[in-house]
């Protein structure tokens, strides 16, 4: 994991976003790569939006990309994180150029990327938008790095993996082997409730410990309620600051819905989310 693509954007928790990254990033000597997310104008004037003047206006958009770039330099270099060169060791970050970047330009350009790190989506201006999540997710074929309201003090030290056998979570553990060959403690939770056909909880905790992860398994018994709640209760107790989630298990075509426990989990989580599609 060792490049690292932030969408910049003013919201509530984009100091989260960076803090959450920089785990990641110092624990691979990660390239952060920052980019200013804004409008895409031609996606909006093609699907004939009534735009205002703000939105168009040349300084407003110099006002977007001078207020992201400042904000993304001004927390690297106050965490001694160096810009991006050959011989250097450590983490290092960059900027992508002097352009806004949109939703979907966020999920192509993160295909070069090993992880793509953004906020949790949440209502209303001031929340990271879940457009950017929903694009990152089917667009790049690579892994989000889900950032909580809250950053934490680690990372990937107790990895909790929720498994229904779905192809998009065994895709997920792939992508995240690096981070739970490292872990302290990695615990495999069964999500309640009907799941698909595959293997269970002790045969893929048996195959991660082949590759060295300290993989044991907790099973969660049916209660009265909801399997996102349950997962993020069980997590919360065994002290963990990771979760891992496959996102999206219906058709490529539902990708605006989401599923019961992926939707509860993105509300409601309080630690980090690796997530794959």
């Amino acid at each position: 994991m060792r490049s690292i693509l932030i969408p910049v954007e003013e919201h509530a928790v984009m100091g989260a976003v960076l803090e959450t990254a920089l785990l990641l990033a110092r624990k691979f000597d990660s390239y952060m790569e920052g980019v200013a997310l804004g409008p895409d104008i031609a996606e909006l004037v093609a699907a004939d939006f009534s735009l205002s003047g703000v939105v168009l206006d040349d300084r407003t958009r110099r006002d977007f990309l001078d207020h992201g770039r400042n904000f993304f330099e001004t927390f690297m270099v106050a965490n001694n994180i160096g810009r991006q060169r050959e011989d250097a060791a450590g983490p290092s970050f960059g900027w992508l150029s002097d352009t806004l970047v949109s939703d979907n330009g966020i999920g192509e350009y993160g295909r070069i990327f090993d992880v793509i790190a953004i906020g949790r989506p949440g209502p209303g201006p001031r929340q990271p938008r879940k457009s950017t999540l929903e694009a990152a997710l089917f667009e790049s074929g690579r892994p989000v790095l889900i950032a909580p309201p809250f950053p934490r003090q680690t990372l990937g030290e107790t990895i909790v993996i929720a498994w229904n056998g779905s192809t998009d979570t065994a895709r997920t553990i792939a992508f995240a082997m690096p981070l739970l060959t490292r872990a302290k403690d990695v615990v495999v939770l069964n999500i309640p409730g009907p799941r698909l056909p595959g293997p269970n909880e002790d045969q893929l905790a048996k195959s991660l410990r082949r590759h060295g992860a300290p993989a044991r398994v907790i099973l969660i018994g049916e209660a009265s309620k909801s399997a996102g709640a349950a997962l993020l209760e069980t997590a919360a107790m065994l002290g963990a600051d990771l979760l891992i989630k496959g996102g999206y298990t219906r058709s490529r075509l539902r990708q605006f819905i989401f599923g019961s426990v992926t939707s509860e989990i993105l509300a409601e989580s309080n630690l980090p989310v690796f997530m794959a599609h």
